[in-house]
C-alpha cells in the first residue's frame, strides 16, 4: 500500500510539473505583441527655389510636429548633416508605428509632389527649407513561436 501511495505521489507531481511548465511558456507567449511595426521617417533640406508653389511651408514651432514620434529628430539629423543628397532616416518600431505614416500625411499640410517635386511636409527651420516624409512603407513582423 505505502508503494502505490508513493507511486501515485510521484504521477501526481509529474503531471503538475507539467502543467505549471506550460503554463509559464503560454504565459509569456501572450505577454508578446502580436505583431509589431516599423515605420522610416526621412528628412533632406531642398533649396528654397525648390518648394513647390502650392505647398505649405511649416515652421519647426509648429506644434504639430511634437505630435508626430521622430519628426523633430530627422528634421534635426538633417539639418546636422546638411542632407542635401540623401534622406536622413528615423526608424520606430513598435506597436502601431504605422499611425505615423498617416499623421504625417493628415495633421500636417502634406504636399503630393509630382514629376521631379518631392512628397512631404515643407519645414522651415531656421534659414533652411527641410522636407519630411514617411518613406518606405510600414511592416507587420509576426513574433517568433
Amino acid at each position: 500500500m505505502m508503494f502505490r501511495g508513493k507511486g501515485m505521489a510521484l504521477s501526481v507531481l509529474a503531471v503538475g510539473t507539467a502543467a505549471v511548465a506550460g503554463y509559464v511558456l503560454s504565459s509569456s507567449r501572450s505577454e508578446e505583441p502580436a505583431a509589431r511595426s516599423r515605420a522610416n521617417l526621412g528628412a533632406r533640406i531642398v533649396r528654397p527655389s525648390s518648394v513647390p508653389t502650392g505647398a505649405t511651408v511649416v515652421d519647426i514651432s509648429s506644434r504639430r510636429l511634437d505630435d508626430i514620434p521622430g519628426a523633430r529628430r530627422a528634421i534635426t539629423r538633417a539639418v546636422r548633416h546638411d542632407a542635401r543628397e540623401e534622406w536622413e532616416h528615423v526608424t520606430l518600431e513598435r506597436d502601431g508605428a504605422w499611425s505615423i505614416v498617416d499623421a504625417v500625411r493628415e495633421s500636417l499640410p502634406y504636399y503630393q509632389g509630382s514629376g521631379s517635386e518631392y512628397n512631404g511636409v515643407y519645414v522651415q527651420y531656421d534659414d533652411r527649407i527641410v522636407v519630411l516624409d514617411a518613406i518606405g512603407w510600414a511592416r507587420l513582423e509576426e513574433p517568433l513561436q
